[in-house]
């Protein structure tokens, strides 16, 4: 074999050794990509082992920065319906815009869903009051850690491990005796600026619910709920209702009239209800 046809041979050998090394590269990361999907397919249709309804769990995290409001001690809201569970935290600050369910990489990618903030009120012992940002988090497991990556001020992502547990099912109003009790509220919606006072008055007689609801403003006229128009229960001092309750288990949607302003206007805001802080 002359020596030109001998390296002719050896090229041929060593492009077919690099299309190969391609190839088999390619194939992995097509393998890997494929993983990947498939362990955001199973997480997204993971269902938890419990029965439909509302809990008061713990929630806790891998970082002393990261935590919830000390006014709720770890505890947390979980929701569960047909199987899947959402957990609702309010946090301490507004310091964190945005979470997201996985890992801070992929919260970066084009097409990531991102965990948008509500705002919401939290009144301390003191009686101060404060706005802060809270968080609807989808969760796949209990008494396992999954990831939850969070977006700060700065435009930082951190990645972050988070735990629920010790689920207890929350009291409905079916099981509520007739009588006088205290609840904890929050308030959505808004400038942000109005509140409500916490706890509020819940009364239950013959099956029917009625929440006390004292605005921190003299100035709203009247509220809408369930397409229902409520006046105030007062002429002096800051607006007070008595309006309907139909579920402690959900959030309440309703309207508030303002005349604080040039023109009265209506604003939506939505009350949710601290199960576990129901007293009689």
């Amino acid at each position: 074999m002359n020596r030109s046809l001998l390296i002719a041979f050896l090229l041929l050998a060593i492009a077919s050794t690099s299309i190969l090394t391609g190839c088999k590269k390619e194939e992995q990361k097509e393998i890997l990509s494929q993983s990947t999907q498939q362990d955001s397919e199973l997480a997204e249709t993971e269902t938890l082992d419990l029965e439909d309804g509302v809990y008061t769990v713990e929630f806790t995290t891998d970082n002393k920065m990261f935590h919830i409001n000390d006014v709720y001690e770890n505890k947390a809201q979980l929701t569960v319906k047909d199987g899947k569970g959402t957990v609702h935290i309010v946090l301490p600050s507004k310091n964190i815009v945005n979470l997201f369910y996985g890992l801070a990489e992929d919260a970066q990618k084009d097409g990531a869903k991102l965990l948008n903030p509500t705002e919401e009120t939290v009144t301390y012992e003191d009686g101060s009051t404060e706005n802060v940002n809270a968080f609807d988090i989808p969760v796949p497991v209990l008494d396992e850690e999954f990831d939850v990556a969070l977006l700060g001020k700065k435009g930082v992502w951190y990645d972050h491990k988070v735990t629920v547990s010790a689920p207890i099912e929350e009291k409905g109003l079916d099981a509520l005796e007739d009588g006088e009790y205290k609840i904890a509220v929050t308030l959505e919606g808004g400038s942000g600026k109005a509140t409500i006072d916490s706890p509020a008055k819940l009364v239950v007689s013959k099956g029917s619910y009625v929440l006390t609801v004292a605005w921190s403003s003299p100035h709203y006229d009247y509220m809408i709920v369930a397409d229902t128009k409520y006046e105030p229960v007062n002429t002096d001092g800051n607006s007070v209702f008595e309006i309907p309750v139909a579920s402690l288990d959900e959030p309440l949607q309703v309207i508030a009239d303002t005349v604080a302003m040039s023109k009265p206007h209506e604003i939506e805001y939505v009350i949710r209800f601290d199960l576990a802080s129901l007293e009689k």
